[in-house]
């Protein structure tokens, strides 16, 4: 759409769009039947020219971790009233300008919640039983020629270090534990209604755990929390399954640790530098990788498309948005 052709009777339904976040891609034709999409992606303008031609109009944008709304993307719609987001966290957009310039950010709550702790079990359980690996080892022929193949680790009785029991959190402890582990947790609290044991750290809980599952926020303080030392206090059996963000993890020092056999194996969904992944990592058997797709599934699409319209028809008929994000930042 033409900067120049942008007035039009619904211009207070207008929705801003960076880059289309994948539940939008799925799902345009909710969104295109409701409001006025402005698509920057699709414009031959610079983004900043383009963002400048709707600045006295825009009050919604609409996005995802796939193109953060940064301090500058605010500055240039001054009009901008709300933010919508199509994930759970907020790390991609700049809460404290928001917070400056009295903007509302929503997320999709806990949508994506069961979806992402069945794919960290489905890591770990991956990585003990070396099922991708063994899966290569069988289509590349190996099996005939060398028939005998690494065993690999029983699940029951492990124990499971869950960093932050949040929303995804407590749904990855609660799996684990059916599954017979012996789960404890760190996080900025202790919960007073869990029976998991708690650990004020990551490191005294990386002490006492086979394994460490993050799911926690990215933080000034959660970033590379996950380092050098944490890792080896896991010791040289020990996995990590990181479905949360890339650098929670000091990745240089997690590859080093890798390479050396200080680890027992890792599965990750997320990375430091997206799409970007470490080469070393390409070559390890003890390595399950994921193109950050653990919140992927028909069904959770279907519903984070519902829960960012039911936000959108709440702004453009001022009612009480759905799922505000108290913003602490």
């Amino acid at each position: 759409m033409d900067p120049e052709d942008h007035q039009s009777p619904s211009d207070f339904r207008q929705v801003l769009i960076l880059r289309p976040p994948p539940v939008f891609a799925v799902h345009e034709q909710y969104f295109s039947n409701k409001f006025q999409i402005l698509k920057a992606y699709d414009s031959p303008l610079p983004t900043h020219d383009f963002l400048r031609s709707y600045a006295q109009s825009v009050r919604v944008v609409l996005c995802s971790g796939v193109r953060p709304i940064t301090a500058e993307v605010i500055r240039d719609l001054p009009a901008l009233k709300l933010v919508v987001s199509s994930a759970t966290g907020v790390n991609h957009i700049d809460m404290a300008e928001c917070r400056l310039r009295g903007i509302t950010v929503t997320n999709v709550a806990d949508v994506f919640s069961d979806d992402v702790a069945d794919a960290a079990v489905g890591l770990y359980i991956d990585v003990m039983r070396k099922i991708t690996a063994s899966d290569r080892f069988v289509r590349g022929g190996q099996w005939p020629v060398t028939g005998e193949y690494p065993l690999g680790s029983k699940i029951g009785g492990k124990r499971i270090g869950i960093v932050g029991l949040g929303n995804i959190g407590s749904r990855v402890a609660t799996r684990l534990k059916a599954m017979g582990c012996v789960v404890s947790y760190t996080s900025r609290h202790k919960k007073h209604s869990t029976p998991f044991i708690f650990y004020p750290n990551v490191l005294q809980l990386a002490l006492n755990s086979d394994a460490l599952i993050i799911c926690c926020a990215l933080t000034n303080d959660t970033r590379h929390m996950v380092n050098n030392t944490v890792i080896k206090a896991l010791g040289k059996t020990g996995v990590i399954v990181n479905v949360a963000r890339g650098a929670i993890i000091n990745e240089v020092e997690l590859v080093n640790c890798l390479v050396e056999g200080e680890i027992g194996g890792v599965g990750l969904d997320v990375f430091e530098n997206e799409p970007n992944v470490p080469t070393q990592m390409l070559e390890l058997d003890n390595v399950v990788l994921l193109p950050h797709r653990t919140a992927f599934t028909r069904e959770s699409f279907h519903d984070a498309a519902q829960i960012l319209l039911s936000n959108l028809e709440a702004f453009f008929t001022n009612k009480p948005l759905l799922t505000p994000v108290a913003n602490q930042f």
